[in-house]
């Protein structure tokens, strides 16, 4: 199958395993890229940028397809070293970056000097034009369904695809609520050129993270997700537990009054506890309301080989006898 984002990115399927803390390891973007797909490290996973370095040199040792890095540019008292963690992708020769978070236009010229092109996850139309404007190569939108970050708007992916193909000249993904040949036939529909997956690579069988984690995604409906640090304009989709629901109690009595440090028990730290040990009560930890389509843990190779299967079967069989 190709598009627009297959050839930007030199992959067979047009798929993209989306940056995940503590999930987007060597061992998890290998196995996506080795599938035919775009594998991405998470960059802030790594304490430092010579953390960054090894862990690109380790997913060079497992596969000789085009793989990525998740960059996230984070508002903080004191930032993460970016330029450190920049000069680790360049010197490791990657050429995809997914920036998330922050306008990442003042990291563009260097990433561009050196021939890397950049994909900006966006939750809205007007962010995604923003991100064309300053030289993005694509986008990936993501809509209210997904989990981590769905921005504030709340617009699902029925309405914000569509939107973005009527504005967007640059390629984009769909993000959110993606996990099957569907998704990927509705995406293309909706004018996307490919999708991004979060969840759904969690909840396979080179996934880098405790069993348990695996098993309460595929035990999960599409009830048991929760928004959390709404009235902090933070907003986060997370997988439900007794931590979350305390959170939200803290939430609905300070109203107003309520600042992160209320709610740091919840927050902080809790991905290694969660991803290495499984402890998945420990915490919120992202999760998107696609958990209710997740119900095995495949390979990533069985799991991208039938979502093209899937794909194929309803482009050429469903869709094609309806005309």
């Amino acid at each position: 199958m190709k598009t627009r984002i297959t050839e930007l990115f030199g992959i067979e399927h047009p798929i993209i395993q989306g940056g995940m803390h503590f999930v987007g390891l060597a061992e998890m973007a290998a196995a996506v890229s080795n599938a035919g797909a775009l594998g991405l490290i998470t960059g802030l996973t790594q304490r430092t940028p010579e953390a960054l370095a090894k862990e690109i040199a380790r997913c060079r040792e497992m596969t000789d397809k085009p793989f990525g890095v998740n960059l996230t540019f984070l508002p903080a008292v004191t930032p993460p070293d970016y330029p450190g963690y920049i000069q680790a992708i360049i010197e490791g020769g990657v050429k995809i970056v997914e920036t998330a978070g922050n306008n990442p236009q003042k990291w563009l010229p260097v990433l561009k000097e050196n021939g890397i092109k950049v994909i900006h996850k966006c939750t809205s139309v007007r962010h995604s034009l923003k991100a064309e404007a300053i030289g993005c190569d694509a986008v990936s939108v993501d809509g209210f369904e997904c989990g981590g970050h769905p921005g504030e708007d709340d617009v699902p992916n029925f309405i914000l695809l569509p939107r973005a193909g009527e504005e967007l000249k640059i390629p984009f993904v769909a993000s959110g609520g993606m996990a099957d040949g569907r998704s990927l036939v509705a995406a293309l529909a909706m004018g996307a050129d490919g999708m991004n997956m979060g969840t759904r690579f969690i909840a396979t069988e080179e996934a880098p993270v405790h069993p348990a984690v695996k098993q309460a995604i595929v035990d999960a409906s599409e009830l048991d997700t929760r928004l959390i640090m709404r009235s902090l304009r933070n907003t986060e989709r997370v997988l439900d537990n007794p931590a979350v629901e305390r959170l939200l109690a803290k939430e609905r009595e300070l109203g107003a009054n309520l600042k992160f440090e209320d709610i740091i028990g919840e927050v902080a730290g809790v991905y290694p506890k969660v991803m290495q040990e499984g402890e998945v009560g420990a915490g919120a930890w992202s999760c998107g309301m696609v958990v209710g389509l997740i119900h095995d843990i495949p390979s990533c190779k069985d799991l991208v080989d039938g979502i093209m299967k899937q794909a194929t079967d309803i482009i050429r069989g469903r869709l094609e006898a309806f005309v």
